[in-house]
């Protein structure tokens, strides 16, 4: 390696030339470009390749279309009160996700799932009455205005629940 002598009193013996030498290829290249790891896992699979699953798809989407011919056979204003109620269980799930109590994981798609079917049949009758995107929305926010709060149907369930103990622990008393 090259050595770059510089005095204080004379700088002219430093030159680019010299720079260069200092970075150059003086020092001999290296040819490690990193290490090649073998692949352990295997290749992951498609999950749709199975024809177990593709059945299984398949009953899933007769499941689905059964859902929503039962939706669209309900009336707007059912629509509306079953999306209240399911928004409220939503938000009950999430309290106990926050409290670390028991819950299904699984039920906040479900319902979400059936929240977006009902959404998307309430505007295809929107679709179908000419009310355009605009109107829609301003539709739907009146309607979110007007919204009574009360207590999803499970909450309801769990008070009459604990109402029907209470009655029998008074009635043995």
């Amino acid at each position: 390696m090259t050595s770059l002598s510089m005095s204080i009193a004379s700088s002219s013996n430093l030159t680019f030339s010299s720079l260069n030498n200092l970075f150059s290829s003086s020092k001999p290249k290296s040819q490690f470009h990193g290490i090649r790891i073998p692949q352990v896992c295997p290749k992951p699979t498609s999950i749709r390749a199975t024809p177990k699953n593709s059945a299984s798809s398949v009953v899933m989407m007769a499941k689905r279309e059964e859902e929503l011919k039962q939706i669209r056979l309900k009336t707007t204003e059912q629509i509306n009160e079953e999306i209240i109620d399911l928004k409220g269980e939503l938000f009950m799930l999430r309290l106990q996700r926050s409290a670390r109590n028991e819950f299904k994981s699984s039920e906040f798609r479900r319902m979400r799932k059936m929240v977006a079917r009902m959404l998307t049949v309430k505007r295809e009758r929107e679709l179908e009455e000419g009310i355009n995107k605009r109107i829609s929305r301003k539709l739907d926010r009146q309607w979110r205005k007007s919204i009574v709060v009360r207590p999803p149907p499970s909450l309801l369930r769990l008070r009459e629940e604990e109402a029907a103990e209470e009655a029998k622990k008074s009635s043995a008393a």
